[in-house]
Order: C-alpha cells, then structure tokens, then sequence
C-alpha cells in the first residue's frame, strides 16, 4: 500500500533565517580610498600649493578656492562610494542616508562659502580680486563639520547582540 505523504506546515521561527554575510568587495573599497587620496592630494594643491612649489599669489584667491573644492568633491565622491561598499549590497539604514544627504549639504555649505566672492554675496564681490576671507573660512570649516558628521552617520555600525 502506498502511504500518502502529508504536507505538514512548519513553523518558520525568525531565528531559523539567517542573511549570508558577503565578503567584502575590496577591489571596490581599494579604488574608492585612492580616490579619497587623489581628492586629498587635489585638496592640499589648492590649499597650500607653496608645498609643491606651485604659489605664485600672496592671497588666496580664485584658482586655489576652486582647486581646493575640486579636491574636496571628489573626497566626498570617493568616500561615499567606499562607505557604501562596506554595506555588503544590503540596503543602508535610516541614518545612513541622512548621513548621505549631511555629505552632500556639507558640500554645499562649503562651494558657496568658498566661492560667495564669486557669486556676488562676499566680503569682496567681483570685479574686484576675490580673496579668502574669515567669513569664508567659517563657513568652509562648518561644511566640512557637516560632511565629517555625514560619514560618520553611513558607516555600518553592527547590532549589539
């Protein structure tokens, strides 16, 4: 005789499903960080170029604050993107993408800070020399606080068992 199988309905408890963990992508990781480094390198140009015997202005003035906002974008691409990688492909959390949008607020706070000569709301508006000012350095150092605070929010904390 033939016994008929019964499907019986297990009972799937949360502790019965586990999330493999992914290695991490170290390539991706390793890219981004020489992109945080290249940013640095950039930023240190426009910041201080009398260390690579590139000054030529007793002020600081339109090049350099370009220069050195270049070089901070592309710390803050670089460093999104290695951030991200340490995700391991799983969604980021709440915190995470407010930290985001802190990078990126930071960033802002920062490009027009540093170029508010050029656009007209500085100390010294065109079509006089646009020097680096005080004001111009607080609001650059704020952004950079908001961006700092930013990453700190994306990094993967892990739960406290």
């Amino acid at each position: 005789m033939i016994e008929e199988s019964k499907n019986v309905d297990r009972v799937i408890n949360p502790s019965d499903i586990t999330i493999p963990i992914t290695p991490l992508p170290r390539v991706r990781i390793r890219i981004a960080l020489a992109g945080v480094v290249l940013g640095l390198f950039i930023f240190f140009i426009g910041a201080k170029p009398s260390w690579f015997g590139l000054d030529r202005s007793p002020v600081v003035g339109f090049i350099q604050i370009s220069v050195m906002l270049i070089g901070l974008g592309v710390i803050c691409i670089s460093g999104y993107a290695s951030i991200r990688a340490l995700w391991r492909n799983q969604p980021p959390t709440i915190s995470a993408d407010i930290g985001l949008r802190l990078v990126s607020t930071g960033y802002v706070v920062a490009l027009f800070s540093g170029m508010a000569d050029v656009f007209g709301i500085g100390s010294h508006p065109l079509p006089g020399v646009p020097i680096f000012g005080v004001w111009q350095a607080r609001g650059i150092e704020i952004g950079l606080a908001l961006i700092a605070i930013g990453f700190v929010m994306m990094y993967p904390y892990k739960k406290q068992e």
